[in-house]
């Protein structure tokens, strides 16, 4: 209500009262003038009735929420469902106009702000998660693997005739695929083994570039988050060398915003060299259901590039759905899980060590990987190969979701490129290992609960090995004993 419905209230119920009421809407609308004056992150998080108020205010400024409206085009924002208009807070038209996703639509006042409001806050939070440098970004209703795609799209029309996009190797489709989604050709970089860790192969993207010749390459598509033992890739360098070569950097920090160190790296790459956009997933980084991504970038004009190269009108719901989480947490709230995320890694690596070693196995030395952890599988893999495959689906039946075993030997085909030793990012990486990773949101709890259910498929999987063993002894043997 305004002032003058206030006013007018004090005819019905006592003026004090009224007043009392007042003040406690202003309370609610000045976060909000807050919001919408700096534009950035509230330090302290909000209530669900001040989103709510917030939202519906938006909603109401979009046309197809007109009292009187009367609308005679072919969209509209008329929803069947009743439940699906709840749903979505009525904010039904989404973002953007057919040549640019974050132009203003004329008909939808509330979900333009949504959209302006929603980038402006996530800018916010790329700067004080580390990359202080960073220009501008744009919330895309996209995962993060079409999210790159874009961005090869965008350079196209920038080097039309380049065909090659440098990649250190890193074993997760989606990023092979984005590549050749955009029509270009990954040229793979192996990895180099560094005592356990998989790091960037610097000479052989050198030696590639020479013999490729710069004009010819698209992009050097680097990695930031990733499961060990791989580990983020030498940005500052490579940053160094597309700068040197004058050759574009795209960065995939798919679960990198929540590790200061994925941050910090990209942040010494812009600084030191060049990097054109870097790529984050909003459900990774934010808890938040899948289908957004976060492009940004230290040059403004280059990410609005980007943004006019998708085509159409897009998805609120992403942009909805992250808003709504960082005015619930606040910065604060949201520091504070960063910070309960880091201090469970290091509980997880000594539990996870003190598991490996009970077990006859090692956790791997991956210090350069801030989120995920490995294992050893060597004395499985003494048993068999199936014996290895047999422990992940023993963990998946037993409820424990996101431990990914890889054993020896696999090959897999993907986009027309065979893969030798795929998903452990190296053609014949030393042992099998198993991964655990310490993500955003997980608790100790999960901890504990994993340890104790890998200890006891790992038990069970060493008894059956022994059974199987004293059955195929020979009865000569027998006799002998």
């Amino acid at each position: 209500m305004n002032n003058e419905n206030f006013i007018l209230s004090e005819k019905l119920v006592s003026s004090s009262y009224v007043r009392q009421g007042l003040q406690a809407r202003r309370g609610h609308e000045q976060l909000i003038r807050v919001l919408l004056q700096q534009g950035k992150c509230p330090e302290e998080g909000w209530s669900e009735s001040t989103i709510e108020l917030f939202l519906n205010e938006l909603a109401v400024m979009d046309s197809n929420n007109f009292l009187g409206n009367c609308g005679v085009g072919e969209r509209e924002g008329r929803v069947a469902s009743s439940l699906v208009a709840r749903r979505h807070y009525r904010l039904i038209h989404g973002i953007g106009r057919s040549g640019d996703i974050a132009a203003v639509q004329p008909k939808a006042a509330g979900s333009s702000l949504l959209n302006k409001i929603t980038n402006s806050v996530v800018l916010d939070v790329l700067k004080f998660t580390g990359v202080r440098s960073v220009s501008s970004c744009f919330v895309v209703p996209m995962a993060t693997g079409m999210s790159l795609t874009l961005c090869f799209l965008t350079l196209r029309h920038r080097r039309p005739g380049a065909r090659y996009i440098l990649w250190p190797r890193i074993d997760q489709k989606s990023c092979f695929k984005s590549m050749v989604t955009a029509g270009f050709e990954p040229v793979v970089i192996e990895n180099v083994l560094e005592g356990d860790e998989l790091r960037t192969n610097m000479e052989e993207v050198e030696r590639k570039i020479e013999e490729l010749g710069a004009k010819n390459i698209l992009c050097v598509h680097s990695t930031t988050s990733c499961f060990a033992p791989r580990v983020p890739d030498r940005l500052e360098e490579l940053a160094v060398l597309c700068a040197k070569h004058d050759i574009p950097h795209i960065v995939n920090n798919a679960y990198g915003m929540q590790s200061s160190k994925c941050m910090h790296l990209i942040q010494q790459g812009g600084r030191v060299g060049r990097i054109d956009a870097f790529v984050q997933s909003l459900d990774k980084n934010f808890m938040v259901p899948v289908g957004g991504a976060i492009i940004a970038g230290f040059d403004e004009s280059f990410i609005k590039e980007i943004s006019k190269m998708y085509p159409g009108r897009a998805s609120a719901s992403p942009s909805l759905d992250v808003l709504i989480t960082l005015l619930t947490l606040g910065a604060s709230g949201y520091k504070k899980l960063l910070s309960e995320r880091k201090e469970l890694y290091s509980h997880l690596a000594q539990e996870l060590k003190a598991l490996a070693e009970r077990h006859g196995e090692r956790l791997l030395h991956t210090p350069h990987n801030p989120i995920s952890l490995a294992m050893s599988l060597n004395r499985l893999q003494t048993h068999s190969n199936a014996a290895v495959t047999q422990l992940g689906s023993m963990l998946f039946t037993r409820q424990v979701s996101g431990a990914r075993v890889v054993p020896l030997g696999v090959e897999q085909t993907v986009s027309g490129h065979t893969f030798n030793g795929f998903m452990s990012h190296a053609d014949s990486y030393p042992c099998p290992y198993l991964n655990a990773a310490s993500a955003i949101g997980i608790t100790k709890e999960d901890i504990t609960l994993c340890i104790k259910r890998l200890d006891k498929c790992l038990k069970s999987l060493r008894k059956e090995a022994s059974a199987e063993k004293s059955e195929s002894v020979s009865p000569a043997e027998d006799l002998k004993d």
